[in-house]
């Protein structure tokens, strides 16, 4: 949570914003990153994202933080899901900031894996070898799962809400 304070004097504890990008290449394989073992949830894979900067859309903040967690270059193609529960990621056992969570499918456009310090692994994974849900930090599983689904047969998105 976010501790603010406003101009009548008032305090408030408000929600984060995060951004995650399901990127996708032309194999239509889905690119999964591993969390360094220092970060939480560590050594479990995630979809590349993390937190919306001051001055940037949700958007621009997915290829951002794809090209800082992984060296890929992105293209947003559409908006997937928002994930606005309060009970989000109180469920999963971490501390509780109950992330608002914008969903983007992005199209890998270039570039190559690099190192840095939030990942421990970058590798792409079809439908039939994503790892089991035990292996995945936040319910990023879930997402992945879901656009494999809408590529068989599409649904209206963006997805909002639960998990539908």
């Amino acid at each position: 949570m976010i501790k603010c304070k406003f101009e009548n004097g008032n305090e408030a504890q408000l929600r984060h914003v995060t951004v995650g990008a399901l990127v996708i290449n032309e194999s239509n394989e889905i690119l999964l990153t591993k969390r360094a073992p220092d970060l939480l949830r560590g050594n479990k894979y995630a979809i590349p994202g993390g937190f919306l900067d001051r001055d940037e859309t949700t958007a621009d903040a997915a290829t951002r933080e794809l090209f800082e967690e992984t060296g890929i270059e992105g293209k947003v193609e559409f908006l997937f899901k928002i994930e606005d529960r309060p009970e989000r990621l109180n469920e999963e056992g971490n501390e509780g900031r109950q992330n608002i969570d914008f969903i983007y499918v992005v199209k890998a456009a270039g570039g190559s894996f690099r190192e840095n310090n939030e990942v421990s692994e970058i590798k792409w994974f079809s439908e039939n070898s994503i790892p089991d849900e035990e292996e995945f930090a936040f319910d990023h599983r879930w997402a992945v799962a879901k656009y494999f689904e809408y590529m068989k047969k599409s649904f209206p998105v963006p997805l909002i809400g639960g998990l539908i």
